[in-house]
Parts: C-alpha cells; structure tokens; sequence
C-alpha cells in the first residue's frame, strides 16, 4: 500500500499547526519537514512525535532539505515573514524571493507531486509556483479564499439559525480584501437565498455586514495573536485529505483560470473540483453583472501587484 507522504517547507506558526492538523487527524502517513531554521525543524518535528505517540494510527516525521521531498505527494508552501500590516499583499516581495530560492530545487530533485500554495499573497504566490515549476496547472493551487468561505458560511449560520453543513455559501477573487460574495449563488440545501428572504425576515441579512466580517475575521484572530494558525491548517488539511481519498469535492481554492469568467493567466478563487489529480475542473459560476463587475476588479487587484513583480525582474 502506497505511504501517503506530504512535505511542509516552512515550520513557522502555520506550517507546524498544518503538520500538526494532518497528523492528528491520521491523513498523512508520512510528513518531511523542511526549514532554513534547522532546529526550528528538529524542534517541531519532536514536539510533534510526541503528539502522535499515544494516537491509534501511525505518523513517521521527519525533517529534511528540498531533496528530501522528491516522493512526496503534496508540498505545502508555507514560507513567509508574518508583518504588522494588514495587508497580504504586503509581504509580497519577500515571499516571491523566497518561493524563487527553492521550487527550482525541489522540482530538480525528482518531487512530482501537488504544490499546495498557502504563503500570502497566496495567490500572486500560486502563480510564481506554478510557473518556476513548469507543472501543469491542476498540479499547483493556492488555499486561496476557502477559509473565507467556511467564515462566511459560519457568520450565515449565526444571523439564519441554519447549520452551516446545510448553506452553500462561497467567497472568490482574491484572497484578501477585495474578495466577493456571489449572492446569487447563495442557498439553503438548493433553495435561494434572495427566495427565502422575500418570505421570512431571518434570511434577509445584511450581506455587506456579513462579507465584511467574513474577510475581516483573520485580522480579528491577528489582532491578539500576531497570526492565524487552526484556522488555515484545518482548510489545508481538509485540502489534502481530499486528494489522498479522491473525494471530488468542490471547493473555492486560488487556480489558475484560462477563459473563465473572462480572464487569463491568472489565479485566483472559484469553486473547484479537489480530487487524486489536485485541481481537476473549475466550475465557472453565471455570475450577475454587478457580481462579475466586484469580481473584475479583484483580478485588476491581483494583476497589478503581479506588475511589481516584473517591474523588478
């Protein structure tokens, strides 16, 4: 039986609370841990045996350098240095140098697996993946907005009543803060939204005040802490389990669009099909002209801060 292996470089707050997600949770059979802090390394990879050691499954961990991720499965790139702004799109330059030192190494190593993208701006930092490792694009994605999405989901809970398993709730675009809400697309196990709104007043929410709450609340968890971790490490995790079980499951993740909704060579969130093959179809939502419009202007977003980038190659 194939050992299901996944690759983390970059053990920081987030990469060692996603190990630590996929581990406890029995996903991974093996995890490779990579760091340019060689003790930061070896320090989460004991703390994290000792996690597992009284668990009912079991998780080899280890620690290694990018040759060292060559069979791995997946990789997840969680590189990044947490800044005080609150803006993703801020630690842009110095996640491009950064993603630039290694991706190359990996790939020459012989890792023909999944990237799984998860360093900010996650999805500037997908594409600049995607293309230093020259695979096809279903291969490289980014987490993109589906933590935002769960939130949004949660926030429509509290103001409906409705279990979250029963809404259909997405955020695309960017992930950060020009991201939007088709509400169109909104329902309760099938029903509209806008539908049940016009005949009972808890499904008549204020959507700028929900969307606002749903992107913002990152910066409510980075308010007291200096970074999120459960949160992000719970979305790669469900990520990954979905690969390895090839469940087929649709959920909004930064990819790379090739026409859809009119856009080209770019990534960014929209549902998606998650299956063994990584990305394997974007389902492209009939969007309202006002929605497509919310939604242009986030790809305007990413595209120009995608132009720092050449201007300083």
């Amino acid at each position: 039986m194939k050992t299901r292996s996944v690759g983390i470089i970059g053990v920081g707050h987030v990469g060692a609370h996603c190990a630590y997600s996929l581990a406890v949770q029995g996903i991974v059979d093996e995890l490779v841990l990579v760091d340019i802090n060689e003790q930061k390394a070896i320090s989460e990879c004991q703390d994290l045996r000792d996690s597992v050691a009284y668990l009912p499954h079991r998780v080899e961990i280890r620690t290694g350098g990018y040759g060292d991720l060559k069979d791995c499965d997946v990789v997840v790139v969680s590189v990044g240095v947490i800044t005080k702004s609150k803006s993703r799109l801020d630690e842009l330059h110095v996640s491009i140098e950064m993603v630039n030192s290694f991706v190359k190494q990996v790939v020459d190593a012989g890792f023909d697996g999944i990237f799984a993208v998860i360093t900010n701006p996650c999805d500037i930092i997908a594409r600049q993946v995607h293309k230093l490792s020259g695979f096809d694009k279903s291969r490289v994605f980014g987490t993109g907005t589906g933590l935002d999405s769960s939130r949004l989901k949660a926030v429509l809970s509290r103001e409906t009543g409705i279990d979250h398993k029963s809404l259909v709730a997405y955020t695309l675009g960017e992930h950060g803060d020009s991201q939007m809400a088709p509400w169109s697309h909104v329902s309760v196990n099938g029903k509209p939204l806008v539908e049940l709104a016009a005949k009972d007043k808890k499904y008549d929410v204020d959507k700028d005040a929900v969307l606002k709450e749903a992107i913002g609340g990152g910066w409510v968890t980075f308010a007291g802490k200096g970074c999120t971790e459960f949160g992000i490490s719970s979305t790669l995790a469900r990520f990954v389990y979905a690969i390895f079980h090839d469940e087929k499951v649709v959920m909004p993740c930064s990819t790379q669009l090739n026409g859809e909704y009119g856009q080209h060579d770019i990534f960014i969130s929209t549902p998606c099909v998650i299956g063994k093959n990584g990305v394997e179809e974007v389902l492209e939502l009939n969007l309202t002209e006002e929605e497509m419009a919310a939604f242009q202007h986030s790809c305007d977003v990413i595209r120009t801060n995608i132009g720092y980038i050449n201007e300083e190659a």
